[in-house]
């Protein structure tokens, strides 16, 4: 065996020093909260109030009721949570945030629910000091699809998010996004050709106004925003696809031809007729698998301007 002659390093501390590190100096502010300073709480004349100060891009795991298989679920959360500040306020106190995040989790998955937020967001203003408080929060949905004719199922995503208010004058408002991913077959090129007819992927994007009459122990947001864009589709998205399956997948696209205009235009319908929704936005972007380009198409509407 040949012997290795291995240099000898210096010690663990002697490279930390090597590399910038310096002994500890001395300490001569406080170390008990009591006695620290508290610069966001200083009142004075700030000039301006704020509309919105907190933290974004939190990761924290959470705990969602779907009403498609599986019922529940433990996904992960990208959250912003803000309130205004008066003007003779410093400052917000940001770990507040967190921590009341922290404690309705109980150590485990924070429970996503209307319900819940609505409870949350009123302890936080309290806790913050303010009148006010806004919560965005986006996470993967998953749901179980199997093939239609195979029946073997696999597991889809769609990416759905919850923008919620409070205002103590004003109440809760929640506004909820679900972008989802359909198949559309192009009407025009099934008109022109001799044979066959170019298809791509469609992203779909459905943002609607929660009203009053949401329930959410009988009706799931998600299932049905996802239903209202898959259904008005050519196609919809499978996980799994054996022969017989992509067979009656192939056949129901070329059977149901839309466009970007016609997509947005029918989800609207289903909209519409939501008695729970009051307001909302659709937008359809192909992309194109004969164009660089994409299709995008969008429509907003509010109900109650029916009234």
């Amino acid at each position: 065996m040949v012997q290795i002659d291995r240099k000898k390093l210096p010690s663990k501390e002697e490279r930390h020093k090597l590399f910038g590190s310096v002994e500890p100096g001395e300490r001569t502010k406080p170390t008990e909260k009591k006695d620290m300073s508290d610069l966001q709480n200083v009142k004075k004349d700030f000039l301006f109030k704020i509309d919105q100060v907190g933290i974004a891009n939190v990761k924290h795991p959470i705990q969602i009721e779907s009403g498609l298989v599986p019922k529940q679920q433990t996904t992960i959360g990208n959250f912003e949570m803000t309130s205004s500040i008066k003007q003779n306020h410093k400052g917000t106190n940001m770990s507040r945030f967190t921590e009341l995040l922290h404690e309705y989790s109980n150590g485990h998955a924070f429970p996503i629910s209307i319900s819940k937020l609505k409870l949350f967001m009123k302890h936080l203003t309290d806790k913050l000091e303010q009148n006010d408080v806004k919560i965005s929060v986006t996470f993967p949905w998953f749901f179980e699809r199997k093939g239609p004719a195979s029946g073997l199922p696999g597991m889809n995503y769609a990416n759905a998010t919850i923008e919620a208010s409070y205002d103590v004058e004003n109440g809760y408002t929640f506004y909820v996004t679900l972008d989802g991913a359909i198949t559309t077959l192009c009407p025009c090129s099934k008109e022109i050709s001799e044979y066959s007819a170019h298809n791509q992927r469609g992203n779909v994007s459905i943002r609607v106004l929660l009203n009053q009459q949401y329930d959410e122990q009988a009706s799931d947001w998600k299932a049905d925003l996802l239903e209202a864009a898959e259904s008005n589709a050519s196609a919809r998205i499978h996980p799994v696809l054996k022969r017989p399956d992509e067979k009656m997948v192939t056949e129901q696209a070329y059977e149901n031809p839309r466009f970007v205009e016609d997509i947005v235009r029918l989800v609207a319908a289903d909209l519409y007729e939501m008695e729970y929704v009051d307001q909302f936005t659709v937008t359809c972007q192909n992309e194109e698998s004969i164009h660089l380009h994409d299709a995008f198409a969008k429509i907003t509407y509010d109900k109650r301007e029916d009234q």
